[in-house]
C-alpha cells in the first residue's frame, strides 16, 4: 500500500457517526493547526446538538445529522473523505478507500460503529432499522401494511413498537420481560400498560406528588432480596453508516394501512426459527394460519403469524471489517476491538472508539459498557483527548465518566434514568433492591450492595437522579434508613444534598 503519492494527515479518524465526529471535534479544537482526515461512507454526519450537563455524571443531547460540509466550515483544518475503506495496513500507516485512494496517517482513530444482527441477510421481506435510509424504507412498507412482526428487546424495538399506529404488531423477544437490555420485569410491568392505551397527543410532564399517608397505597413501596442479575445486550441495530439518533422517529409518520390506533402483541420467551414467503409455506410441513400474507413466521414457542414484513432489531455486532484482514489487532470475546484506558488498540498508532471497540481496562466498580450513544460520545471525546495528549507529551487521566454508568433517555413517553449496577449486573445475589412504584406516574429502583447503593432505575419525572448520583459516588452507608431511603413522605433531596 505504499507510495510516496500518498496523502498523509497528521489524524485519520473513520466512521462519521457520534463517536467519530466527537472525536474530530476534540482533536481540532485541542490541535487547530493539526492535519486531520475524517472518512465516512456517506454524505452526511452525525453530530451532538442541545448538549446539557445534567449532574457530574449524567448528561443529555440530541443526535442531528447534517451535512459534512458544515463540519468542514467549523474547522478548516479538516478533509472529509467520501468513501468507504477497503483496507488497512497499520506496517505502512496506511488506509485504501474503496474508490482506490490511499491516505497515510501519523494516528488512526476507528470509529465504525456496529452493524446489525440481521435474522437473515438476503429475505426481502426481513428488514433492519439503523439509519436513514432504512427508517425511509421503513417508513413506506409500514404505510401499506396491516401486520408486522418485530424481533428484539433493545431500545430500536422499544421505541418502534411504541410509535407504530395504524398496523398491528406482534413483538416476539427472548427474554421473559420486554427491555431486559434495560430493566427488571418490575419495570416492564410499569410501562406494558402504555402500550395498551393511546399515545398522548403532548409529551405531558409528570412531576412527582407530595404524598398523604392516605397515597400510601398508590405510591406502595417493596423491599426483596435479587437472586440474578441480568445481562447487558446491544442498544440497537447497527451497520456500515451512521447510526440513526435516539428520537430517530420524531418528525417520521409512522402509520400503517389500518384505522387502528395501536394494537400490540407481545410474545415472550422465544426466538425465531424459521421464516417462510407464502411460496415456501405451501410445500412446508408446518400448520399454520398465515393465509395469503406475504411472509409467515415460525417462532420457538410454536406460534407462527403471518405479517406484511419482519423487522429485524436483534442488536449489533462491531464492525470491524476490514480493518483486521492482514493485521493483528486483539480482539474482545463480543467481537469489538480491544481498547486501554487511553482508547489504544494493540495496533501501534491505532486507537478505537465507540460501538466498535471493547473497554479492556479495568473498569471501575460502577460503570459497565453498554452500546448507547452516550457512550459513543464520551469515548470519541476522550479518545481525542488522548490523540492530542500524546503528541503534545502530556499526561492525561481516565476520564470521570467512566466513574460511574450513567444514562438518560425515554421509552413509551417516560424519562428513564439509568445509574451504576442498575441490574445488579456482576453482583450475582449479593444485593438488595428497594422499590416504589406509583402505577402510570413512576417507577424507582434503587440497588444496595452491603448498605450501600450502586444502582437506580428512575422511570418518570422522580427528580431523584443528581441525589442518587451522590449517594451511589459517595458510597455513603444507608443501613440506618431502611425502607426509608423510598419513603414518600420523606424529601430524600432535601435529606441527603
Amino acid at each position: 500500500m505504499a507510495d510516496k503519492n500518498v496523502k498523509t494527515f497528521q489524524f485519520v479518524i473513520v466512521g462519521g457517526g457520534i463517536a467519530g465526529v466527537t472525536c474530530v471535534e476534540q482533536l481540532s479544537s485541542q490541535i487547530p493547526s493539526a492535519d486531520v482526515a475524517l472518512i465516512t461512507a456517506g454524505p452526511h454526519i452525525k453530530a451532538v446538538a442541545n448538549y446539557k450537563q445534567v449532574s457530574r455524571a449524567l448528561e443529555e443531547f440530541d443526535v442531528e445529522e447534517r451535512p459534512s460540509s458544515v463540519l468542514e466550515e467549523k474547522f478548516p483544518n479538516l478533509t472529509v473523505i467520501h468513501s468507504p475503506v477497503k483496507s488497512l495496513d497499520t506496517e505502512s500507516h496506511s488506509l485504501e478507500t474503496t474508490d482506490g485512494q490511499v491516505f497515510g496517517y501519523e494516528k488512526l482513530c476507528i470509529c465504525s460503529g456496529g452493524r446489525p444482527k440481521l435474522l437473515t441477510q438476503d429475505n426481502p421481506y426481513v428488514l433492519g432499522i439503523r439509519d436513514t435510509d432504512s427508517a425511509q424504507e421503513f417508513q413506506k412498507r409500514l404505510s401499506k401494511a396491516r401486520r408486522i412482526v418485530v424481533v428484539g428487546n433493545g431500545g430500536i424495538a422499544l421505541e418502534l413498537v411504541y410509535e407504530v399506529e395504524g398496523c398491528e404488531v406482534i413483538w416476539a423477544v427472548k427474554d421473559k420481560a420486554i427491555g431486559n437490555t434495560f430493566f427488571d420485569a418490575g419495570a416492564a410491568q410499569f410501562l406494558i400498560p402504555s402500550l395498551e392505551a393511546s399515545k398522548p397527543e403532548v409529551a405531558a410532564p409528570c412531576k412527582r406528588p407530595r404524598y398523604t399517608t392516605e397515597d400510601r397505597a398508590a405510591g406502595s413501596l417493596h423491599t426483596f432480596t435479587a437472586d440474578r442479575h441480568s445481562r447487558v445486550h446491544d442498544a440497537g441495530p447497527q451497520e456500515s453508516g451512521s447510526a440513526l439518533g435516539p428520537d430517530w422517529h420524531e418528525g417520521i409518520v409512522l402509520r400503517g394501512a389500518e384505522q387502528v390506533s395501536r394494537r400490540v402483541s407481545v410474545e415472550y420467551h422465544c426466538e425465531v426459527e424459521k421464516i417462510f414467503t407464502s411460496e415456501e409455506l405451501l410445500n412446508s410441513p408446518v400448520k399454520s394460519d398465515c393465509g395469503s400474507w406475504p411472509v409467515c413466521i415460525l417462532l420457538t414457542n410454536g406460534k407462527t403469524f403471518g405479517c406484511d414484513f419482519v423487522v429485524s432489531a436483534t442488536g449489533v455486532v462491531p464492525n470491524t471489517e476490514p480493518f483486521l484482514h492482514g493485521n493483528t489487532f486483539a480482539v474482545a470475546d463480543d467481537g469489538g476491538l480491544r481498547v486501554d484506558d487511553h482508547m489504544r488498540t494493540s495496533e501501534s498508532d491505532v486507537y478505537a472508539a465507540g460501538d466498535v471497540c471493547t473497554a479492556c481496562w479495568e473498569h471501575s466498580p460502577l460503570w459497565q459498557q453498554m452500546r448507547l450513544w452516550t457512550q459513543a460520545r464520551q469515548m470519541g471525546w476522550y479518545a481525542g483527548r488522548c490523540m492530542a495528549a500524546h503528541v503534545l507529551s502530556e499526561k492525561i487521566e481516565l476520564d470521570f465518566c467512566f466513574e460511574l454508568f450513567s444514562h438518560i433517555t425515554k421509552f413509551f413517553n417516560y424519562k428513564v434514568v439509568l445509574l451504576g449496577k442498575f441490574n445488579g449486573q456482576g453482583l450475582g445475589s449479593e444485593h438488595e433492591l428497594l422499590v416504589r412504584c406509583t402505577k402510570g406516574q413512576e417507577y424507582v429502583k434503587v440497588v444496595l450492595s452491603n448498605g450501600r447503593m450502586v444502582g437506580a432505575v428512575l422511570i418518570g419525572e422522580t427528580d431523584l437522579e443528581e441525589t442518587f448520583e451522590n449517594l451511589i459516588l459517595n458510597q455513603m452507608d444507608l443501613t440506618p434508613y431502611g425502607e426509608d431511603l423510598l419513603n414518600p413522605n420523606i424529601d430524600i433531596e432535601d435529606y441527603f444534598d
